[in-house]
């Protein structure tokens, strides 16, 4: 069974282009990797298409798989004890301002589901954090 996860929509005060060029090339991560909850995320490492991190349940590694400038990032897992697709949507508000959401989408047996919502769901407004807080200049 399908079952997705989303953010709260974010505003971001910065344009819609500025973010989709730093969030669509990974290895600028680099400038925000302080920022990340060391405790939830161990040994993070990245080049331009990919994100690999150690998380509670495991290893984790996504790889973009599409980029629809400059709206749209997807990623699908490579590796994880549960595969998943994420992308991040980033909309314009104004000419200096976009709004961005997170989506995770996983096939999930209810069994599963019931180990991993919570987790998933802070998860997620956690990396919409760190990211609303990311300075796209």
């Amino acid at each position: 069974m399908s079952t997705k996860f989303e953010s709260s929509i974010r505003q971001i005060n910065y344009p819609q282009q500025s973010v989709y060029n730093m969030l669509s090339d990974l290895s600028h991560i680099e400038k925000v990797k302080d920022r990340l909850p060391e405790d939830k995320l161990k040994d993070v490492q990245f080049d331009s298409d990919s994100i690999s991190i150690q998380s509670p349940m495991g290893a984790i590694r996504l790889c973009i798989i599409e980029r629809d400038a400059p709206k749209c990032i997807k990623f699908e897992t490579e590796q994880s004890p549960i595969p998943f697709y994420f992308w991040i949507q980033i909309l314009p508000v104004t000419e200096m301002s976009s709004k961005m959401k997170l989506t995770i989408k996983a096939e999930l047996n209810p069994f599963i589901k019931g180990m991993v919502q919570k987790p998933l769901q802070e998860g997620i407004e956690k990396l919409a954090d760190a990211l609303q807080m990311i300075k796209y200049e």
